[in-house]
């Protein structure tokens, strides 16, 4: 089994629902193999459920995060994992920097099509910025997932 962890700040938006965004495309996808898809924080307080607001944005794409609670990234669990996906490049230089037995399975979730740039933490603002990170997330996998394999090499 193949596993990713998306990593974000709080564990609480962008992480959550990306992960779940992204076990669903790759259950789709049908690689002939069996995929796990986690996420945690950089400054997670564990146990806290996700962001009220993207719980509801979740919703609209059917997706449930009422179960999710957030967790911090350890060494231990980054072990655990064969590819790990940052939001942001501030948390992907601070996790190669902070783990570097880890280093080269790090990665920047926007480098699966290629690129590299930040996706905005929505937390606080309107519906609609957390909808337009919720697309900006799922328009990223739908056009990376079929990557994610050469990544982990």
């Amino acid at each position: 089994m193949s596993s990713i962890l998306i990593v974000c700040s709080a564990n609480q938006c962008r992480s959550p629902i990306a992960a779940a965004l992204l076990q669903r495309q790759l259950d789709t996808l049908s690689l002939n193999e069996n995929w796990r898809v986690e996420s945690a924080g950089t400054w997670a307080m564990d146990g806290k459920p996700a962001d009220p607001t993207m719980q509801v944005v979740a919703i609209e794409w059917g997706i449930d995060l009422s179960k999710h609670r957030s967790r911090s990234v350890t060494a231990e669990l980054l072990a655990d994992f064969d590819l790990i996906l940052t939001v942001e490049r501030g948390q992907k230089e601070a996790l190669q920097a902070e783990f570097p037995a880890h280093f080269g399975r790090i990665h920047l979730f926007t480098e699966m099509v290629g690129v590299r740039y930040d996706i905005p933490d929505p937390s606080g603002q309107t519906p609609e910025a957390y909808r337009r990170t919720v697309r900006e997330l799922d328009r990223l996998i739908q056009h990376g997932a079929p990557r994610l394999r050469e990544m982990m090499t």
